[in-house]
């Protein structure tokens, strides 16, 4: 099945050129309909421009971390009208509402850089160093109401080098989310899925 999808970023929005690529490459059937910005300046405006994606700044005022009221209304009516299927979180930095996980359920998904559920919320790079891990990683999941805590689809593991930085270590993190993201949206496209709790069961 052809996901029709709709992307939410906030920065550079590299996951969203890693299934830009995908697609181009014919290893993901998907087409990107409409890519949502809380900042008016994001380079995933820029990106979306260069491949001709239609884009569009979305104003959140006045909330400053979530995404709610008028903005959250104004997202579900674009995505709706751009025909999307499925929300792609792509470094949307915005704890997203009930209204949006409503309108879309379980068809949010969001990317986070930890094997969850280790690590939930901000830096969890940073986190995993400080506690001492040998493994680190990247987990894509469904959204639900809580933090990072809806069902794993994928996840990658990184190993921790001894002389790891939180730079480095999150840059080694990043070159799997940019794998794990496409191979998420191709188990959703196959449809050979079930969600079971906490976890999504593939069927082979």
């Amino acid at each position: 099945m052809k996901l029709k999808l709709g992307v939410l970023g906030s920065g550079a929005g590299s996951n969203m050129q890693s299934i830009v690529d995908a697609i181009d490459a014919g290893t993901l059937d998907a087409e990107i309909r409409i890519v949502l910005a809380d900042v008016q300046d994001a380079k995933i405006l820029e990106r979306a421009r260069r491949h001709s994606i239609p884009c569009r700044y979305l104003d959140c005022a006045p909330w400053k971390t979530k995404l709610e009221g008028r903005a959250e209304e104004d997202c579900i009516r674009i995505l709706k009208e751009a025909g999307v299927d499925t929300v792609v979180l792509a470094g949307f930095m915005r704890i997203v509402k009930p209204g949006l996980l409503e309108a879309y359920k379980n068809r949010v998904l969001n990317i986070h850089p930890a094997l969850l559920p280790a690590f939930p919320g901000v830096h969890s790079w940073t986190q995993a160093l400080d506690y001492g891990c040998k493994v680190a990683g990247v987990t894509v999941h469904f959204v639900d109401a809580g933090t990072d805590t809806g069902p794993i689809i994928v996840q990658k593991a990184v190993p921790v080098l001894e002389d790891d930085t939180p730079e480095t270590l999150h840059a080694r993190i990043q070159v799997q989310e940019h794998v794990a993201y496409p191979e998420a949206l191709r188990i959703l496209a196959s449809r050979a899925y079930r969600i079971e709790g906490r976890r999504v069961a593939i069927s082979r």
